[in-house]
């Protein structure tokens, strides 16, 4: 059963309507949309605010509306927002309520999608690292340790949004319930407590809903409230064989297609994405003409800038953690500049529509940026904090860190020959004895062991672990924590009495560099020296697994493994002359170069 339902003028619980805004009213009436009172289709695709700069969000919106969009789709991503519990953060590249009033001045409606799971191939799905500090917690579920962070999440979210919804006079014209619930549980209980967590904080003035693969809405959907469904276009009739399944659960609409994959992301060590653009174009050219509505994920995919990739995971041992980049091989590639699908798709909504969109603007083209080398050194040893003791080792969660790097370090009692084992690795480790590396452990590879051999007594054993992501979809996000999350053994015996280093890399630029040799894990310091500012790509195929830092922004990490060999950076975050420049390379060598060439290198692997 479907319960019509329609938002609109009501009274205002969430306050006043907006500044300058007229309220109007949309919802569903006899199996469809409408606004007004008049059938409306969504014509939307989705891209997310803080994978583009901010300088860029109204480029990227006018480049939408140039396509035939009336609408953009927008995930809200909890990590970024609540970095430390009751702390938060709506600056710079976290406005969203500036994103979606753009959107809203550029003529766009806008589908919020405030989770409070995201997938989205983000770090741990948008959930913050510190709900993992309870390891009683119970993520995804009706657990009152998880639903209370969620309810005041919402709260403050409402307070940022809830005035911008379409009954408010804002933009926002649907909300979604959670986000794929159908493809992790079937608890329709803790669904509801999520949809009261909305109305609760607000969200009462857009239509709410839910969104799934089309063979699990019965476990994701609420009867109250229109359901969409998620699927690509890969192949010829995929979007017919979708609908119908859809309309064995609710065969009387509305029909929305709540994500188009019109792509694919990229995981380290495999190769970028080349989707089936004539089996999209065909999938949704059939859609349009059954007058349905569609959202394309992505129309501009963007940037994981930092650590903000995701992981991907059978939930049996395999861990495939994504690349920086985002570019989704969509309509829109990474930097923000049409591909020949954007003019596909941009003909084939104006040929449903009937409405000549506005010209396509036009994007300044991306710079290359000299070579430089990068001569200035400094070694991790010399800066490493005071240490956590404890005897057993620590996830970073348990030592109150999100991201970056932590070190483990331990006098070693046993001699001879044995092999160390790092039980529960999340995710990627760098082996030493004594100063010197011995061996790395890759949970990609399904590795969580090294051979040591000649091991004295007395000796130091470190064990330097990158955060490579945590996993952002499937059964086992809940059991997500960084760095070793078991323990260690050598030769069978469980090694104790650790220190424990915590190294979230936050401001390299500060750190004391020299001339000096550096080799090993050191962060190395050179400028760029820009002659005319635009976008361009760092090259950084010269080194082997770390992260780049732009003038103090976190660009994104690197790995010699590829597809990615350089990172995107965006014209608005470099100046006319000297840039710095820092990178962090665990197998570094000083004199490796760096340069910004004018396109993307998203393929090949080694």
């Amino acid at each position: 059963m479907m319960v019509c339902c329609l938002v609109g003028f009501g009274s205002l619980a969430t306050g006043a309507v907006a500044q300058g805004r007229t309220p109007h009213r949309f919802g569903v009436e006899g199996g469809q949309f409408v606004l007004d009172g008049k059938p409306f289709r969504v014509i939307s695709g989705e891209m997310h605010y803080p994978r583009i700069p901010r300088a860029y969000w109204r480029e990227r919106l006018r480049m939408a509306k140039a396509m035939g969009l009336n609408t953009i789709t927008t995930y809200v991503f909890w990590n970024a927002h609540e970095p430390q519990p009751g702390v938060y953060d709506f600056s710079g590249n976290n406005d969203v309520a500036e994103f979606v009033r753009e959107a809203q001045e550029e003529g766009l409606y806008v589908i919020l999608r405030p989770g409070p799971y995201v997938c989205a191939e983000w770090e741990w799905g948008g959930y913050p690292a510190w709900l993992l500090k309870d390891h009683g917690m119970v993520v995804r579920s009706s657990d009152p340790k998880f639903m209370g962070p969620v309810t005041t999440w919402f709260k403050r979210l409402g307070e940022e949004l809830a005035p911008l919804q379409i009954g408010n006079g804002g933009p926002i014209i649907l909300t979604q319930v959670e986000n794929e619930y159908g493809s992790y549980g079937k608890d329709h209980a803790y669904m509801k407590e999520v949809h009261q967590g909305l109305v609760a904080a607000g969200f009462t003035k857009s239509q709410l809903y839910t969104a799934d693969g089309p063979e699990q809405v019965p476990d994701g959907s609420l009867p109250e409230l229109p359901v969409g469904i998620n699927f690509g276009g890969e192949h010829e009739g995929d979007a017919q064989k979708a609908f119908a399944t859809l309309k064995k659960f609710r065969p009387n609409g509305p029909f929305i297609n709540s994500e188009y994959w019109a792509g694919w992301f990229d995981h380290w060590g495999g190769e970028h994405a080349h989707t089936n653009a004539g089996a999209q174009e065909a999938n949704l050219e059939w859609m349009l003409g059954q007058g349905y509505s569609v959202s394309i994920y992505m129309f501009h995919g963007g940037t994981s800038f930092g650590w903000m990739n995701g992981a991907n995971s059978d939930g049996k041992g395999s861990y495939e953690p994504d690349v920086t980049s985002y570019d989704y091989d969509s309509v829109l590639d990474e930097s923000g500049r049409p591909t020949a699908k954007y003019f596909v798709f941009r003909d084939l909504i104006a040929k449903a529509t009937g409405v000549t969109p506005p010209a396509v603007p036009k994007v300044a083209a991306a710079v290359s940026v000299p070579v430089v080398r990068l001569v200035e050194g400094a070694s991790l040893w010399s800066n490493l904090p005071e240490p956590v003791k404890s005897e057993q080792v620590l996830s970073m969660e348990d030592v109150g860190q999100a991201y970056g790097y932590i070190l483990y370090r331990s006098k070693l009692q046993n001699v001879g020959d044995g092999e160390l084992v790092l039980d529960q690795l999340h995710s990627y480790a760098v082996v030493y004895v004594d100063g010197k590396q011995v061996g790395t452990v890759d949970r990609r590879l399904k590795q969580d062991r090294v051979k040591l051999t000649g091991v004295k007594a007395g000796a130091r054993l470190d064990i330097l672990v990158e955060n490579t992501s945590r996993v952002n979809f499937g059964l086992s996000i809940g059991g997500e924590r960084a760095g070793i999350t078991k323990r260690v053994t050598l030769a069978g015996k469980e090694l104790t009495g650790w220190e424990i280093y915590r190294l979230p890399m936050e401001a390299p630029e500060k750190l004391q560099y020299s001339v000096k040799a550096c080799d090993g894990p050191c962060f190395y310091r050179a400028k760029l020296d820009v002659a005319a500012v635009g976008d361009t790509f760092l090259d950084t195929s010269e080194f082997v697994k770390g992260q780049l830092w732009l003038n103090g922004k976190a660009l994104g990490r690197i790995w010699n493994v590829g597809p990615q060999k350089a990172l995107y950076a965006p014209g608005p975050w470099l100046v006319k002359g000297k840039n710095e420049v820092v990178v962090f390379d665990l197998e570094g060598k000083s004199g490796r170069s760096l340069r910004g060439v004018d396109k993307p290198m998203l393929g090949g692997t080694k």
